[in-house]
């Protein structure tokens, strides 16, 4: 039998930061599986100038002696390699959506949710409404557009729509501090969520990951909060960029979050919740939700954040190894349901 030829997608055509994103966890994903692990593995680099490459590796060194081609040259090009699934490694919205459409035309299989899903998913709205239909418990909220006034009284979180990484995301205690943060949120989004602030509590994360077609909870990851010192998560707890312009992790370090005891009584309850929203947004492969759990221990849907790059610091894959699930295996397992082999 020969190699699967697996294409992983890195880059994004909309910012720097996205594509050096993009590259940090694909490069990392690609440093783990040394070896191929039996795949025959190619790259596909977008830029934001929208041009495509494909580097021997994601060194800058190889990444510029990439020729730059056209999407047009590049679908060509993809369609005459013996490519059977791509790893979408992008994270800005375009990249999420219209290029995983795209190799739905192409009708090339790819890991992970689909693009329509993935649309859903990166509006925090759209995503609030539609697992609340489904039952599960989520902040009374509103979503404003520029000029618009809120009306829920504080204390209230406002985020971005569709920004990742908590940017923009700010507590808002007073009324007088709504201004400056909805400013600072309008900065990274047309529109805005200012919804009801969640007494602490914790702060987990849940993924789902489906094997031979059943869905299975995988161990929660909590986040360092406290309800005096840290109330909510900002961008300095996710990533911090270096000196060089290189991005790097900084909630990978068993201090700002760590694997919660699967013996504790709220896996298994965050762990229902989640299936629920699993099935509500029409996911796919696997899947992983943000929960707020306030003082009395009931779970409540932040947002979702469907993707996983198998680098072993994504979150899926730190996951899945405290369940005993190598990153080999996960691999594996999500190649395998992308290509229906369920024998």
């Amino acid at each position: 039998m020969s190699m699967l030829g697996i294409l992983h997608l890195v880059g994004s055509p909309s910012s720097d930061f996205y594509c050096n994103l993009s590259r940090l966890y694909a490069q990392d994903c690609l440093e783990a599986m040394t070896g191929g692990w039996g795949y025959n593995f190619s790259i596909a680099y977008i830029t934001p100038d929208g041009l495509w490459r494909f580097p021997h590796s994601l060194t800058r060194e190889d990444i510029a002696l990439s020729q730059p081609i056209s999407v047009v040259d590049a679908i060509k090009f993809i369609t005459e390699q013996n490519i059977d699934l791509v790893l979408p490694q992008m994270f800005c919205i375009p990249g999420m959506t219209y290029y995983r459409a795209l190799f739905d035309l192409l009708k090339i299989p790819y890991m992970g949710n689909k693009a329509e899903v993935m649309a859903i998913a990166s509006h925090k709205a759209k995503a609030k409404a539609i697992v609340a239909a489904a039952g599960v418990k989520v902040p009374d909220g509103e979503l404003l557009r520029r000029g618009d006034v809120p009306t829920i009284i504080p204390p209230v979180v406002i985020k971005p729509v569709s920004s990742d990484n908590s940017l923009g995301v700010a507590l808002v205690k007073e009324v007088s501090e709504y201004d400056g943060a909805l400013s600072q949120a309008f900065e990274y989004a047309d529109e805005v969520i200012v919804e009801k602030f969640i007494e602490l509590g914790r702060e987990v994360r849940c993924g789902i990951l489906v094997q031979y077609g059943e869905l299975v909870g995988l161990p929660l990851e909590e986040y360092l909060v406290h309800p005096d010192e840290k109330p909510i998560r900002n961008h300095a707890d996710k990533l911090q960029q270096t000196h060089d312009g290189n991005l790097h992790l900084t909630a990978k370090d068993n201090i700002k979050a760590w694997i919660v005891d699967p013996k504790d009584p709220i896996t298994h309850k965050v762990q229902e919740v989640a299936k629920q929203c699993h099935q509500a947004l029409g996911c796919r492969h696997y899947s992983l939700f943000d929960f707020r759990i306030d003082p009395q221990g009931q779970p409540w849907f932040l947002e979702a954040g469907l993707y996983c790059s198998f680098s072993p610091q994504s979150v899926i894959s730190c996951m899945a190894k405290a369940k005993g699930i190598s990153l080999n295996e996960l691999f594996s397992t999500v190649t395998k349901e992308a290509l229906q082999i369920h024998g």
